[in-house]
């Protein structure tokens, strides 16, 4: 997906240079998005084979409902779908006479017709790849967004064997998660090292927090500097059960090995699964680990605040989102309000710049303790949407590393003909001050990163640091 979203931004510059042809009026993006989005009623039926009429559905309904279809470059879509299209007619070493990009003039109705005409073409001399020549198709119009929160979703699999709790994988999370490996490497930073082992290979393997990574499968993860695609196996997803060959250093005892993990499920740590969890921590400063923002969450954090209140007096609040990948912009806006009121949390704009803002829940009783909020290149999306608020109202610090930079905007799912779900957002997201987020992050109050010799020690940096803020 990394390749082919690369690949689809080189398309997008090229059209944008090479060619001028006006976008459509935003009445005629509209009216066809209408017709195709259906919004899902209840779970979809079985998932049945994906067609061009499906990719052509998708087509109109990001033309007429992403939040900046109406000004988008739709060969963009249309060139990333042919290209993604040979590249697998090629891997099948099955090319065929009839697989030529069509010209493409702007127009958007025309430029379809033209594309479906070649893809009918293509497939009819393949008939036994049209199946597959579909899904690689619509992966890569919806990837050519190059939008974080745009996702076609489909043949979502489980192991069989799979349990509520468990794990797949290989058992370990590094410093590079997978979130960063799969779009966004290039804010990773070396070393390359296991931060936690959750269980499965990595923890018979013996594997430690702190141990370096110095190759996987042979290939170093960074190259002058730069974080490479190798990362990315690291996190395997099912069905993908390749092994992993792993070069490591233990900088402890200097010792250097090498070994194969192969992926699998895991039975995953009870409290890891926690969505909020809390302790009181010393010189009764309240301490609450959230790992997502889920439906009722902010209630939950505020009655653990409330339970550590009772019989004492507090004197802060660590707030760890560490690793939060997101969830609900309704629980990150309640989730402010207890520290501020008749506050904007974020706006939500169209692409002509129509902005809705989100305003503070100002219901929510005001906690009114000093707060400092841990945060990292794991917080994410509602994650992010917290976070700004709290460093653009001044309600908190923030002390980590910069946040991810996934917040392109509330994503809305459509409902396919094949059964599948197609989502991507319908505004973008802007944060209190009217600041881009999405692709940027948000830089912390006090740049506090984890090492290796951290990890491999059990010291927690960051934390020290929101300790010592709280106490002056």
């Amino acid at each position: 997906m990394t390749a082919v979203r690369t690949a689809a931004a080189g398309l997008a510059l090229l059209l944008a240079t090479a060619c001028t042809a006006p976008a459509p009026p935003r009445i005629q993006a509209s009216t066809a998005g209408a017709t195709v989005c259906a919004r899902p009623q209840g779970p979809p039926a079985v998932e049945t084979a994906t067609t061009i009429e499906v990719i052509e559905q998708a087509y109109f309904c990001i033309l007429g409902t992403y939040y900046s279809g109406a000004t988008l470059d739709a060969r963009s879509l249309l060139m990333a779908g042919f290209v993604a299209l040979t590249q697998e007619l090629n891997r099948d070493g099955r090319d065929v006479p009839e697989a030529t990009m069509p010209a493409l003039t702007g127009d958007r109705k025309a430029d379809w017709a033209a594309f479906e005409t070649i893809f009918r073409k293509i497939t009819d001399q393949v008939p036994d790849l049209r199946d597959r020549l579909a899904v690689v198709t619509l992966e890569a119009v919806v990837a050519a967004l190059g939008d974080n929160h745009a996702r076609w979703a489909h043949d979502v699999k489980r192991h069989p064997d799979h349990y509520d709790g468990d794990g797949y994988g290989l058992g370990l999370a590094a410093n590079v998660n997978g979130p960063q490996a799969d779009a966004n490497l290039g804010v990773a930073l070396p070393p390359l090292f296991v931060t936690t082992v959750q269980g499965g290979a990595a923890q018979a393997a013996r594997l430690r927090p702190g141990d370096i990574i110095e190759a996987v499968n042979e290939s170093a993860p960074f190259i002058d500097g730069k974080a490479t695609p190798a990362i990315a196996a690291l996190y395997p997803q099912y069905p993908d059960a390749r092994p992993v060959r792993l070069r490591l250093l233990r900088q402890a005892t200097g010792r250097r090995w090498s070994v194969t993990l192969k992926p699998g499920l895991y039975q995953r740590d009870l409290a890891t699964l926690q969505v909020v969890r809390s302790e009181l921590l010393e010189d009764d400063i309240a301490y609450v680990r959230m790992t997502a923002f889920a439906p009722d969450s902010a209630n939950r954090v505020l009655k653990a605040v409330s339970r550590l209140r009772t019989g004492r007096t507090l004197s802060g609040v660590v707030l760890d989102l560490r690793g939060n990948g997101g969830g609900s912009p309704v629980e990150a806006t309640r989730l402010v309000s207890a520290f501020v009121h008749g506050k904007v949390t974020a706006y939500q704009c169209t692409v002509d710049a129509r902005c809705e803002a989100s305003r503070t829940d100002d219901t929510v009783e005001l906690l009114g303790l000093p707060l400092v909020v841990l945060v990292d290149r794991g917080c994410a999306s509602a994650c992010e949407h917290f976070s700004s608020a709290v460093k653009d109202l001044r309600i908190g610090r923030l002390v980590g590393t910069r946040t991810a930079g996934v917040i392109s905007g509330p994503a809305q799912p459509y409902l396919l003909g094949d059964n599948t779900l197609l989502s991507f957002p319908d505004r973008h997201h802007l944060g209190p001050n009217r600041e881009v987020i999405d692709k940027i992050g948000v830089p912390p109050d006090h740049y506090v990163p984890l090492t290796p010799k951290d990890a491999a020690a059990g010291r927690d940096p960051a934390l020290a640091k929101a300790l010592t803020l709280l106490h002056m």
